[in-house]
C-alpha cells in the first residue's frame, strides 16, 4: 500500500468522524429545540383551556355571575342556581351568622 493511499484513507476516516460528531451535535440541538417548542405549545394550550373554563359553572358550564350577600361576593350560576365560593368565603359568611345553621355546620358557634 502506498503512503498516499494510507494518508487519504486516514483523512477520509477523520472527515467521517468529524461528520458524525457534527451530525450528533445538530441532532441533539434539534431535539432540544423541538422539546422547547412542544413545551411552549403545551403551555399555550393549557392557558387557552384555563381561560375557556374560567368563571364557568362546574355543574352545567354556564358563565357564573358575581353576587354579593352579607358583604361576601359569591359566584352564582344563572342556569342551575348553584352557588360557588372562593377560598374563605363560606367561613366569612359563617362568622357573620353567628348562631345560624351555617355557623354550627362550620363549627364557629
Amino acid at each position: 500500500m502506498a503512503r498516499g493511499d494510507e494518508k487519504d484513507r486516514l483523512g477520509n476516516k477523520l472527515r467521517d468522524v468529524e461528520k458524525a460528531r457534527e451530525d450528533e451535535f445538530f441532532a441533539k440541538r434539534d431535539k432540544e429545540l423541538l422539546g422547547k417548542l412542544q413545551q411552549e405549545k403545551s403551555d399555550e394550550d393549557e392557558s387557552a383551556i384555563r381561560e375557556s373554563v374560567r368563571m364557568r359553572c362546574p355543574r352545567c358550564g354556564e358563565q357564573l355571575e358575581e353576587k354579593t350577600s352579607s358583604g361576601v361576593t359569591l359566584d352564582e350560576c344563572p342556569s342551575c342556581h348553584g352557588l360557588w365560593f372562593d377560598k374563605g368565603e363560606l367561613e366569612e359568611l359563617g362568622k357573620r351568622e353567628q348562631h345560624g345553621w351555617l355557623a354550627r355546620f362550620l363549627g364557629l358557634s
